[in-house]
């Protein structure tokens, strides 16, 4: 495919300025804003609470967006979509509801890969119950094989890890942990934020437990989330949320609650983002995948190849181009991240810096914080220039207090 400007597509992008932080949030296309603004004009109401025509066009929207994120992910059933307002939302109820029956003789295991939306969740679980937290770590910036098997055992009930790493860009291979997680027993809870704008995910083919991802990491408005479910596991698992709209009946003394996935959706939704959502899968499908993966990683590599040639960079990537997709981390040696981004900004170059949620990580990597590049599809290699530009400016202000 021939390499396109997608900026045209992002308002926001006209600006004089490269956006290089996609990893926190993506920008929204025109399309996007348009059907969220649209259905405010048009559709809005409160869905599932009226009978009347303006309240069931509301609530068809909604579930329409639902039936589209089933679809996106291949799930079974649109009543294995959850809506909530982001992956930290999911990962808790998750972390809550499933895991409340654990004891002190089961075992979770994470990789310290996660990010504190994944990891923060689990040890309050683990706290709770009794239930040891493992890790597992890394060489090479993987996840080796021999760890996998080593850390999940028998006595696993629950492994949670990200498809892709936000600080480092590792691709996982999450098929094979859940592979040697069902050989066990345990259920596997995979976050796919940072990959979901990036590369498809099967849950059916991958043979997921649990998926989670927020919706403005592809394109989507914020506010909007999705937990993915085998509804077995759904039908079992309490509501996280208490109020209107998950309930079935309600007594002075006791209640009962409404069906999968119902019952997690407390309270008013946000149906403008759902319709958002739903709108970003279209944008992200009128491209498609192969498209992105391709155009992306022609840039993304071009960067790391870019920044390889700055010899006061430290670049953290996995080695093998195979396993690394979106995120570059980096360090101007000696010098704070904080820092370093101050100034690119001054270039009008907008990184990330700081630990990204990750402080497990960076600890077991040895490192305070690092900058970070994410790039989507709307970057250019002309964005990769001006990031190195601005690079080889502040190492030039900073070199003399650099300590070797």
């Amino acid at each position: 495919m021939e390499q396109i400007d997608f900026k045209k597509d992002f308002k926001i992008l006209n600006g004089d300025f490269v956006y290089l932080d996609s990893g926190a949030t993506n920008q929204h296309p025109h399309k996007v804003l348009k059907s969220v603004m649209s259905f405010y004009e048009k559709s809005n109401a409160n869905p599932h609470r009226g009978s009347y025509s303006l309240c069931m066009k509301a609530t068809n929207e909604y579930e329409m967006a639902r039936h589209a994120v089933a679809k996106f992910l291949n799930a079974k059933s649109d009543k294995e979509i959850v809506f909530t307002k982001n992956a930290s939302e999911s990962l808790n109820l998750i972390a809550h509801s499933f895991c409340e029956t654990l004891t002190k003789d089961d075992e979770i295991v994470l990789s310290i890969l996660e990010h504190h939306s994944m990891i923060v969740p689990f040890q309050r679980c683990s706290k709770l119950t009794g239930a040891k937290l493992k890790f597992m770590y890394l060489k090479d910036y993987q996840i080796p094989e021999e760890e996998i098997n080593k850390k999940i055992t028998k006595k696993t009930k629950v492994v949670g890890v990200s498809l892709v790493s936000n600080v480092l860009g590792t691709v996982v291979d999450v098929e094979k942990i859940i592979k040697r997680a069902h050989l066990v027993g345990a259920k596997v809870v995979v976050d796919i934020s940072q990959s979901i704008a990036h590369m498809p995910f099967d849950v059916q083919t991958m043979d997921a437990d649990f998926v989670v991802f927020s919706g403005h990491k592809m394109f989507a408005p914020l506010g909007i989330g999705v937990l993915y479910g085998k509804k077995e596991l759904l039908d079992e698992m309490p509501p996280f949320l208490l109020g209107g709209d998950m309930i079935e009946y309600v007594y002075e003394q006791s209640a009962t609650f409404a069906e999968t996935p119902q019952k997690f959706e407390a309270g008013t939704q946000n149906v403008g983002g759902a319709v958002g959502l739903r709108s970003a899968i279209e944008y992200i499908e009128s491209i498609s995948y192969k498209n992105i993966e391709k155009m992306e990683k022609e840039v993304y590599e071009y960067a790391i190849n870019e920044l390889k040639k700055l010899k006061f960079v430290d670049l953290y990537v996995p080695n093998d181009r195979n396993k690394r997709s979106s995120v570059i981390s980096f360090n101007i040696r000696g010098v704070h991240s904080h820092d370093t981004a101050s100034i690119l900004d001054s270039y009008n170059v907008f990184v990330r810096s700081g630990n990204h949620c990750a402080q497990p990580l960076l600890r077991f990597l040895g490192v305070d914080s690092t900058c970070r590049a994410s790039f989507s599809i709307y970057n250019t290699k002309s964005d990769v220039q001006k990031l190195v530009f601005a690079l080889k400016h502040a190492y030039e202000k900073f070199k003399k207090y650099i300590k070797e």
